[in-house]
Parts: C-alpha cells; sequence; structure tokens
C-alpha cells in the first residue's frame, strides 16, 4: 500500500469481505496477470500501459476497412465474420487516415488467457472519446460489444467508428482501454448511500459537500451557467475541419476545430448528428478502493448519448489533503431529433464498483500520468491549453 493511502486506514477497514474476494483489479493485480501471461502480447507490455484499475490496448500492425458494425455472435470468430464484411486491408505500421462515418476494425496487440471467474470490460479512452471517436471492443464468439466473457481466451479487436472528425491513427497507438473483475460484485444503491456517509462522493462548485441523488448509481446533471463563472459553457465541434493525428498531443488549435458555446439562457438545445464538450454540474470523487463507469445512454433522461468515455479511475476527484471533487466532462451527442437541455438537468447516472484491494496507482499522480486530475471544460489532450 502506498503512504498516501495508509494515512487513510478507516477506508481499508470500511471494505467489506465482498469487496476483498471480488471486484475489480488494481494496478498491482494487472501487472500480476501480465507477468502470469493471462494478458500478453508480442511486443513487451509496457508499464505504462497500467493505469489504477486497468490496461491500455494497442492498436496491431493490420486494419480493415469493413461495411459495417458487427457482432461476431455466440457461434463465430471474429476473423471468420470479417472475411463477410471486409472491404480493404489496411497497413497500419504507417499512419492510416481513418475517414468520419466509416467503420474500421484493426486487432489489438494485446491477447488475453483469463482465468476461471475473471472477466472485463473495455471502453474508449478519455482522449478518443473527447474526439467524438466511437470505438468499441469485440471477441470471438462475442454477443456483446465492450464484454469480455469469463475465462476468455483469445484475441481483441477495436471497432472504430470517427463520427466528429477525420483521423490518423498506427500501430501502437491506444484507443481503448481494459478493466478486468474477478467473480460478480453486486450492485444496490445502500452500498453508495453508505459510502456517501463515509465519505461524500458529491461536492458543489464551491467545494462543499451536497446531497447525493443515489437511484440506479449516482445521478448528475448538466452545468449551462459555467464553471466559475465562466462565460463559456461548452464546446461544439465543427463540421468541417481538418484531419487529427492521434500521436500528436498539445498540438492543434482549438479555434480550428470547435465553436465556443458561450452561456445565455441557461439552456441549449442539441441539434442532431452535432458533437459537443459540456460538463456536469456537480463535482465527483471516486475513492481509492472504488472505480467508476459513466452509462453512455441512459433513455430514462433523454435521447442523446452523454459520454463516449465512461471508466472514472480510483482516485478521481480525491485528494488525501482535503477532497472536493472534479466535474466530468459529458460528450454530448443528440440522436435523431432536437433535444432541449436545461441547466441542472439530469443527464446521466455513475456506477460505483469495488476493487479487489487499494491500487498502487492513482489517478492523476505521476505513475499514471492522466492529462485531467484537475479538470474544468477541457477537450482533449491533443488540443493546445
Amino acid at each position: 500500500m502506498s503512504d498516501t493511502l495508509a494515512l487513510f486506514p478507516d477506508l481499508v477497514a470500511s471494505q467489506s469481505s465482498e469487496a476483498r474476494t471480488t471486484g475489480i483489479l488494481p494496478s498491482q493485480r494487472l501487472e500480476d496477470l501480465v507477468a502470469a501471461g493471462h494478458i500478453r502480447a508480442n511486443s513487451p507490455i509496457s508499464p505504462t500501459q497500467i493505469q489504477a484499475s486497468s490496461i491500455d490496448l494497442r492498436l496491431g500492425s493490420i486494419g480493415y476497412e469493413v461495411c459495417a458494425s458487427f457482432l461476431p455472435s455466440v457461434n463465430a470468430t471474429v476473423e471468420k465474420k470479417l472475411q463477410e464484411v471486409k472491404l480493404k486491408e489496411l497497413d497500419f505500421s504507417e499512419p492510416v487516415l481513418l475517414e468520419k462515418g466509416k467503420v474500421y476494425l484493426v486487432p489489438l496487440q494485446e491477447e488475453l488467457l483469463l482465468p476461471e471467474n475473471y472477466s472485463g470490460k473495455a471502453n474508449p479512452k478519455s482522449s478518443i472519446g473527447r474526439l467524438g471517436v466511437f470505438t468499441r471492443v469485440i471477441t470471438d464468439y462475442g454477443d456483446a460489444f465492450e464484454e469480455i466473457r469469463p475465462a476468455y481466451k483469445g484475441r481483441l479487436y477495436a471497432e472504430i467508428v470517427p463520427l466528429t472528425f477525420h483521423v490518423y491513427a498506427h500501430e501502437g497507438v491506444t484507443l481503448n482501454h481494459l478493466r478486468v473483475r474477478r467473480g460478480n460484485p453486486r450492485q444496490f444503491d445502500k452500498r453508495l448511500v453508505d459510502l456517501h456517509e463515509q465519505q461524500p462522493l458529491v461536492y458543489s462548485q464551491d467545494e462543499s459537500p451536497v446531497e447525493a441523488l443515489i437511484s440506479d448509481g449516482l445521478k448528475l446533471s448538466v452545468d449551462l451557467q459555467g464553471i466559475d463563472g465562466s462565460e463559456v459553457i461548452g464546446y461544439r465541434a465543427k463540421r468541417e475541419a481538418a484531419p487529427i493525428d492521434l500521436s500528436r498531443l498539445n498540438y492543434y488549435n482549438p479555434a480550428d476545430f470547435w465553436d465556443r458555446i458561450h452561456r445565455e439562457r441557461g439552456s441549449i438545445v442539441l441539434e442532431p448528428g452535432d458533437f459537443y464538450i459540456l460538463t456536469s454540474k456537480e463535482k465527483v470523487s471516486v475513492p481509492p478502493h472504488m472505480a467508476a463507469e459513466m452509462l453512455p445512454f441512459d433513455p430514462a433522461v433523454g435521447e442523446f448519448r452523454i459520454h463516449y468515455a465512461g471508466f472514472f479511475d480510483p482516485g478521481f476527484g480525491w485528494s488525501p489533503e482535503k477532497t472536493v471533487g472534479n466535474h466530468a466532462v459529458l460528450e454530448v451527442r443528440s440522436h435523431e431529433v432536437r433535444s432541449l437541455l436545461e441547466d441542472g438537468q439530469v443527464v446521466g447516472r455513475l456506477k460505483y464498483e469495488p476493487l479487489l484491494e487499494q491500487p498502487a496507482k492513482l489517478y492523476g499522480t505521476r505513475t499514471t500520468g492522466s492529462s485531467y486530475k484537475t479538470q474544468g471544460l477541457t477537450l482533449s489532450k491533443h488540443f493546445k491549453a
């Protein structure tokens, strides 16, 4: 356990026996899986791929443009299904232009040989979600996107659909990351209520704890008044812009790709097909022994998607000195109808899940290298601050 976590033995003591036998694997357990060959690749897996509760997955050297998104189903491998939908093969040893609206499939470098009772869940990385790139992991004999069934042994594949900008990608770039879970931890709101009473999960902009709205997870609302009085409440992606090279960081001028959205009457109309970057009104915290995931689409709150990259790592918005939370960035796209959003409207839910044990790495520390530790209204790390 790190010195930081040792300052808070009550967090360890508060975990139930179930949380110690089932839950998401922390960084050190992921390292153990790599060392034992349960997660493997032809090229060495770098320590920098291991995050607090996930491992980054790298694109392989060959990919494919396909005619449509697909799942192989329980009766077929991805390679077999690929023969039906493949349009052309692409060499990712050099940068490849992935065009907006087209569907691509790229075998990942990492493969799995999961032990019994171990399963996985994949998600886009934050920087990829904030570009409006729709990417999902599929497996052989899989009947669900992003889900890795227990004891899965086989390859992983990334489906990639740029929806907002053309992008350049190449071998070794990480668009997706994977969480591994042991067992099947029970999910119920009482645990979240108790957690909030022990250590507040929700804070206002003045850094004071506020009431948590808990119903099938922690409810989050949208901020349309501006963080800390800012006149800018969000960004709308330009419909026409130059391609973005995913390997270039802190490089692009935001004004070439985004229009600022200024505060008006505390509301905004989402236009179908447009992509928006907004923030939650609440500031949220994920304690070190928990991980969280944003539900990307919840028809109960509106016909729009609010998150493309849903993982919130242990330590998000948390500090050993004084926890005050961080705003959640919302990657928003309306579906087929125009949607009116009002300031403070509930737009999504954050699901919390226990880890097997405290992670050796925490979100936002030097060991994880997060770009968004103290984020407010923040674009992806490809853009200049």
